[in-house]
Parts: C-alpha cells; structure tokens; sequence
C-alpha cells in the first residue's frame, strides 16, 4: 500500500498533515454506516426489507403516501422520499420524530422505491433504528461493529474517540479561514451538537430520540490509512488481516446497483435544466455506495478518466474534498482526502481537478 501526505493540517500550527491524522471524511460515513448495517442483519437484529416503523416504535411515513412501508434498503440507497428541505444536522435535545412530521421533510411527489434523491436525512433515521434495534448510542455501537473490529482510530463525531485523537484533527479551510475541526490541539468542548440550551450532556441520550447526534450522515473522523483499510476490507471480500468484519453474500449485497440514471428516474437538482443529477457525477447507487463510470445518459461520473467502473463513495463539506473508490475487476483502490478545495469544474468529469488529480495522479 503506497501512502503520501502533503500540506498542513493545522495553518495557524504550521502542523504538518500525516496519513494519521483523524479528518471529518463527510459522506463516506454514510458507506461505514451501511457497513454496521449488514452487521447487524448478519446477525438478525435488522431486515433491509422490513418496514423501519418497527423499530422506531412509531409509524414512519411519506404523508403524500402513507401507506407506502419505508425500509432501510429505501434509505440506505437513497429512495426513501424524505429530503434535506428541512434541517438534519439537529441538536442534541431534538425529537427527530417531531422533525419529520413535517411535510416539508418529504417529497410530495414521488412515492417511496421510485425516485432516487440524494438525502442525508436518511442516515439520522437509520442510525435512530440502529440504536432502537441495540440499545446502544450510535456512537458506541458502530465502534463496536466496525471501528474496532477493524482496528481503526476512528469515531463519529469526537465524543468516544480515544484522548488524544481530536487534537490530531484536520483543520478543515474554505477560503483558508476554517471551516471545522479547529480544536486548537485539545478535544473540543462539546463533541457534539450543543442542545438549543446550549448544553452538551449526553447523559439524556435516549435510543432513537434523535440519531442525528453522532453525525452519520457525514460525522466520521477517520485517518487516510484508516480510510485505506476499509476499501482492503471490500477487496478481501469482507475479511481484513484475517478478521472476518463481513460475509461475502454481505458485501456482494452492498455492491449491487440499486439505481442507475436513465434520464429521467432521479433527483435533478437545483437547476431544471439540468439533465443529469448532481451535474453527473452521481449516476449509479447501491446500499451507500456509488459507482463511477456507469455510461449513462450524460453523465460525467469518472474522476479517473479511464472508463473503468469503480466502486465506493465520494464526500463533500466544509471545504474538503475525500473519495475512496475500488476497481474490484483489478484488486485495487484509492483512498484520499485534500481540505480547501475550490468547487470549480474538473477537466474530465463532474468532479473537481483536485480529485482528478488524487483519484489519478499525471
């Protein structure tokens, strides 16, 4: 495995960034969400296809369709019809069901299973079924399945990472002025969104009250070495350094095509005139996982430039750019993360030139 790290991780430090360093990786979180998932279907505790309600303990439902069952694959793979038309990065007092009460947090015209639009709302609703299923905080749950099993020093959001991590935090710039993650080189005081008192025990945590909490939409902080790990995990078929984090039939499951654009069966974004959704460069999804160079209609969906499909997820926020994409015909992958990228067009995709340039050096 080949590794580089250049630039700083702290300006105001003049702290050099290493492949070590903990950074807020954005939405492939959502891909190591889906991979607690499986584990707990593996282990009964979870069924894509069942309707979530169960769990949660009270019924969720589209209003425009209410008697249209929500499942975790619909969430998972982004067909659920809940939207980000109202807030999901919520504080810690919130009551998520009373959010979602709200009309507004549903796409009115497009019934459950039969459009794909991207929505980090979905994630919030299945960490709260992942908590209500467990008993257990989010945030100690997926430490428990994933983080740990698979040796990495890595949490959502800060509250359980070890001392010491969140003061090795990427600095994340826009502009060079930070954007998130500037601990000064200590944990921050509130690991995670304060409550609307401005409070910040979690000692209220209740399972399924509010799973947007730990952030797992977009939360996890995780190194580029930890990042290169999953993607060994995906490669070895579910197994890393001999420990068994997945069945292969698991895997196999995540890396199945659930949608792909065909013109007109997704969400089109902001601009009607727009052909393709997120400008092409999200053109094929599966249960949190995207895939590259799918050749459908319009779409400018591989970084790499080589026409070669590719699996896994990309992140967006607060000025970082991240990726981790795995060419399973070739038993390869690429992990990466660069902070303060500008969101200018790329010369042969929808992405950026700095993930041109990361995801296929010249």
């Amino acid at each position: 495995m080949s590794v580089s790290a250049k630039g700083l991780a702290d300006i105001s430090a003049s702290r050099p960034v290493t492949a070590d360093d903990p950074v807020r990786i954005a939405s492939i979180s959502k891909l190591v969400v889906a991979i607690g998932v499986m584990r707990l279907v593996e282990q009964g505790r979870l069924d894509l296809d069942a309707d979530v309600s169960r769990w949660l303990g009270w019924r969720l439902r589209n209003p425009a369709f209410p008697d249209a069952p929500i499942s975790l694959r619909l969430l998972l793979s982004h067909r659920s019809s809940l939207t980000d038309r109202v807030d999901y990065v919520l504080p810690l007092d919130a009551d998520m069901r009373a959010v979602l009460a709200d009309p507004k947090a549903w796409d009115a015209g497009h019934a459950p299973g039969s459009w794909w639009a991207y929505t980090n709302f979905n994630f919030p609703v299945i960490a709260a079924v992942m908590e209500r299923a467990t008993g257990e905080r989010f945030d100690r749950l997926m430490d428990r399945l994933v983080l740990a099993p698979m040796k990495l020093d890595a949490c959502y959001n800060w509250a359980s990472c070890k001392p010491g991590i969140a003061a090795r935090a990427v600095v994340q710039y826009r502009g060079r002025v930070a954007a998130k993650d500037d601990n000064h080189g200590a944990a921050p005081a509130c690991p995670v969104t304060p409550a609307r008192d401005g409070g910040c025990s979690l000692a209220a945590w209740r399972p399924g009250i509010n799973g947007a909490i730990f952030s797992p939409q977009g939360g996890l902080r995780i190194s580029a070495r930890g990042l290169a790990r999953i993607g060994r995990m995906f490669l070895g078929e579910g197994r890393l350094d001999g420990a068994r984090i997945l069945r292969p039939a698991s895997v196999r499951i995540l890396e199945t095509p659930l949608w792909t654009w065909d013109g007109h069966n997704g969400d089109v974004g902001g601009d009607i005139s727009v052909a393709v959704p997120s400008a092409g460069a999200t053109c094929g999804y599966g249960l949190a996982v995207m895939f590259t160079a799918t050749g459908a209609p319009g779409c400018r969906d591989d970084p790499f430039g080589d026409g070669r499909r590719r699996l896994g997820h990309s992140g967006d926020a607060y000025g970082l750019k991240s990726g981790l994409w795995i060419d399973r015909a070739a038993g390869t992958g690429v992990a990466y993360f660069a902070t303060d990228v500008p969101d200018v067009p790329g010369k042969r995709s929808a992405y950026t030139p700095t993930e041109e340039s990361l995801a296929h050096p010249e």
